[in-house]
């Protein structure tokens, strides 16, 4: 049995554990008299919830469906909200419950049912009140308290205060603390950073001072052999005397003697009109014997100059100089202490000679010089603005083009040198449509790239005057062509189309499309690489692509305000773009972070130009002004203002006219500017 009874719990498997009968008939009762009290109160409650619910359905105005106020009573019994109801027997003139016949007449005040109200509103406030409001109504509604108990009420209130005063006072504390501690902090940190630049001040006031010891014992040198010299050429000007061969005595004959008195006063003559024609020699010997500085006698007045230029623009200067060498600190400590050990040649830091290269560039010139000017406008076409100038690969000539549906292509050496009425272009192209942007070919000298208001995009050989491909998938008006430095056979182009398409000259379709939320304003190629772009565009924001892929941008550069007008690099991670929120911004395109902007110009509608090289940034103003900045500079370094040849016009260079077009000559500080007027400058940077 036992055998089978194993048997028998095995096939039914894990059974779970049981107790006895006895022991679980009291609780069992227990249980059941708690679940029989429990559904009583849920039946009260629910009981209770249901009258308050009718009640709340009496009070009702059966017209609003709202608590009643001001209830007034009709002639059949029937209680409204006085508004209500007069307003309901303005247009029928029945009960709305009953429709039994009632006109204003039939109503009556309901005195009772306001005064139930009025206590059942009091109630409900009395319920929401805060213990404070109970209190404060308790005392005004005359409760009856005894002294005692006032005593008590106000020994604890008073204790309550006095805790509540604690509190708040620590809270304070704790908080002026916190404020004391986070300035302290604050002025530490700006404290060891002052610290830190005066110890670069000191070191580099340290290496220049060193530099022109150097240079002053150099200059010394030089001005001691330079004496040296003078003096062996004036010894060699005396002729020998004549010396007797048998004593070695000098023979003075008659001859000799009236040669060496004409040799005598001929040489004191001679040293009278020397003088003048040795200006310099005399100037450096001067300068040694006095410890003056200027050998030039315009030096004086060129370094007063540039010290006044230093003084105009010293926050900006100061800001530049610690921003270098903080930077170059910093790079230091990342690649240890044999960077920070790296001097020039002259002795100077990394940061130092950074910021002196800024300082003589910047100080080295305050103005712009007209150097040749010619009229872009002809005959045929009254229209003048030029919308683009470029320069070809070797500098020597440049094109313009703009709305007059022409390309013009001039010599820039004649245009300098030759007379303003024998200037004339060395190639001329017409085309269909106005003209928006120029690009050469930086591998191929003949060709040229235009894009139009059509939305074509045309290359062309200058040489033989014709296009040599047309592209016209663009489906506007196309802002801005460029042609690839790295890959020659690779151009791009943006439109109002939304798109930004790039091309080869090898095929007749485009290679590449991107398509974009805005319009397309401006677009360029970095110098360095084929793979990336940069693209200017109405959304205010300028998008850094990778062409590799295309999904997404690599970066997106924000700040402008309105619409991106013109994106240029100044070199292979530093990008500048314009917008006409009137300021241009440089842009670090490795590091991904906004370096510097640039204000003074006023650009609020119009494409007013912008070029770079190396150092400087020059854009047009609607002030009909040409505005050039140095890239570590925030203001102008230097500005030119087109005057109006309009006689009808006195007023056009502030109003009527903008600049329009600007373009560098590479590696010079000459640079090409036109007016919507269609005057073209030739504005060379000057002292």
């Amino acid at each position: 049995m036992g055998g089978g009874g194993g048997g028998e719990r095995n096939s039914m498997g894990v059974l779970v554990p049981t107790v006895n009968a006895g022991e679980t008939s009291a609780p069992a009762g227990a249980e059941t008299e708690a679940a029989v009290v429990g559904t009583e109160v849920v039946v009260v409650t629910e009981r209770v919830a249901e009258e308050e619910e009718e009640v709340d359905k009496d009070i009702l105005c059966p017209i609003c469906m709202q608590i009643i106020k001001d209830a007034f009573l009709t002639a059949c019994g029937h209680s409204f909200c006085y508004m209500c109801i007069v307003t309901h027997l303005q247009n029928k003139s029945d009960c709305p419950c009953c429709s039994h016949y009632l006109t204003t007449n039939h109503l009556y005040p309901n005195f009772l049912l306001n005064k139930l109200l009025m206590k059942r509103s009091a109630c409900q406030m009395t319920k929401s009140a805060t213990p404070v409001e109970q209190l404060r109504q308790a005392i005004q509604q005359g409760c009856e308290v005894s002294v005692k108990e006032l005593d008590s009420l106000l020994s604890l209130l008073m204790d309550k205060k006095r805790k509540m005063e604690q509190e708040e006072a620590e809270t304070n504390l704790q908080i002026l603390l916190e404020f004391l501690q986070c300035l302290k902090k604050q002025k530490v940190e700006e404290l060891t950073e002052i610290q830190n630049d005066l110890q670069y001040i000191k070191e580099d006031i340290n290496a220049v001072e060193k530099r022109r010891i150097e240079l002053y014992r150099t200059r010394g040198r030089y001005s001691a052999k330079m004496r040296t010299l003078v003096d062996d050429s004036s010894a060699m000007t005396v002729r020998p005397p004549l010396r007797d061969k048998g004593s070695g005595a000098i023979v003075s004959s008659p001859v000799n003697l009236q040669e060496q008195g004409r040799a005598g006063t001929s040489q004191t003559r001679n040293t009278d009109t020397r003088a003048p024609r040795n200006p310099q020699i005399v100037q450096r010997k001067d300068d040694n014997q006095g410890g003056s500085d200027s050998q030039d006698p315009n030096q004086p007045g060129k370094s007063l100059a540039r010290k006044r230029r230093i003084h105009a623009q010293f926050n900006e200067l100061q800001d530049c100089y610690l921003q270098k060498r903080r930077y170059w600190a910093r790079q230091s400590q990342k690649q240890g202490e044999r960077v920070a050990n790296i001097m020039n040649r002259e002795g100077y830091s990394a940061g130092l000679e950074d910021f002196q290269s800024v300082l003589s560039t910047f100080t080295r010139y305050s103005s712009l010089r007209v150097v040749a000017e010619l009229r872009h406008s002809d005959i045929f076409h009254s229209a003048n603005i030029v919308s683009s100038i470029e320069f070809d690969r070797d500098d020597e000539l440049f094109a313009t083009a703009g709305v007059s549906r022409r390309i013009k292509v001039f010599e820039f050496s004649s245009v300098v040198n030759e007379p303003a009425d024998a200037q004339y272009p060395v190639v001329e192209m017409s085309t269909r449509s106005k003209l928006s942007c120029l690009s050469w070919n930086n591998y191929t000298k003949n060709h040229l790239a235009s894009s139009d208001y059509e939305g074509i995009v045309t290359v062309w050989d200058v040489t033989t005057r014709q296009s040599v491909m047309e592209y016209e998938e663009h489906e506007k008006r196309a802002w801005s062509v460029d042609f690839c430095r790295t890959e020659p056979s690779m151009l791009v182009s943006g439109s109002d189309d939304c798109k930004v398409k790039v091309w080869c000259t090898k095929q007749e379709a485009s290679v590449l499309t991107i398509d974009m939320k805005a319009n397309i304003c401006s677009v360029k190629y970095n110098p360095g690489s084929s793979a990336h772009i940069a693209v200017g565009s109405a959304d205010h924001h300028v998008h850094y692509y990778d062409l590799r892929n295309i999904s997404q941008p690599l970066y997106i550069f924000s700040g402008h305000r309105k619409a991106v007008s013109y994106v240029k690099f100044l070199s292979n991670y530093e990008l500048t773009s314009a917008s006409t929120d009137s300021t241009l911004r440089l842009w670090d395109v490795n590091e991904n972070v906004p370096l510097r902007t640039f204000k003074g110009h006023t650009n609020e509608k119009n494409f007013v130009g912008l070029t770079v090289n190396s150092e400087y940034l020059a854009c047009g103003s609607e002030t009909n002004e040409v505005f050039v900045y140095h890239k570590a500079i925030s203001k102008p370094a230097a500005r030119h203002r087109f005057v109006s040849d309009d006689q009808n016009d006195p007023d056009g260079d502030m109003g009527s006219f903008f600049i329009s077009a600007v373009c560098w000559k590479r590696d010079s500080p000459t640079i090409v500017t036109a007016n919507s007027q269609g005057t073209i400058k030739a504005l060379v940077l000057a002292a």
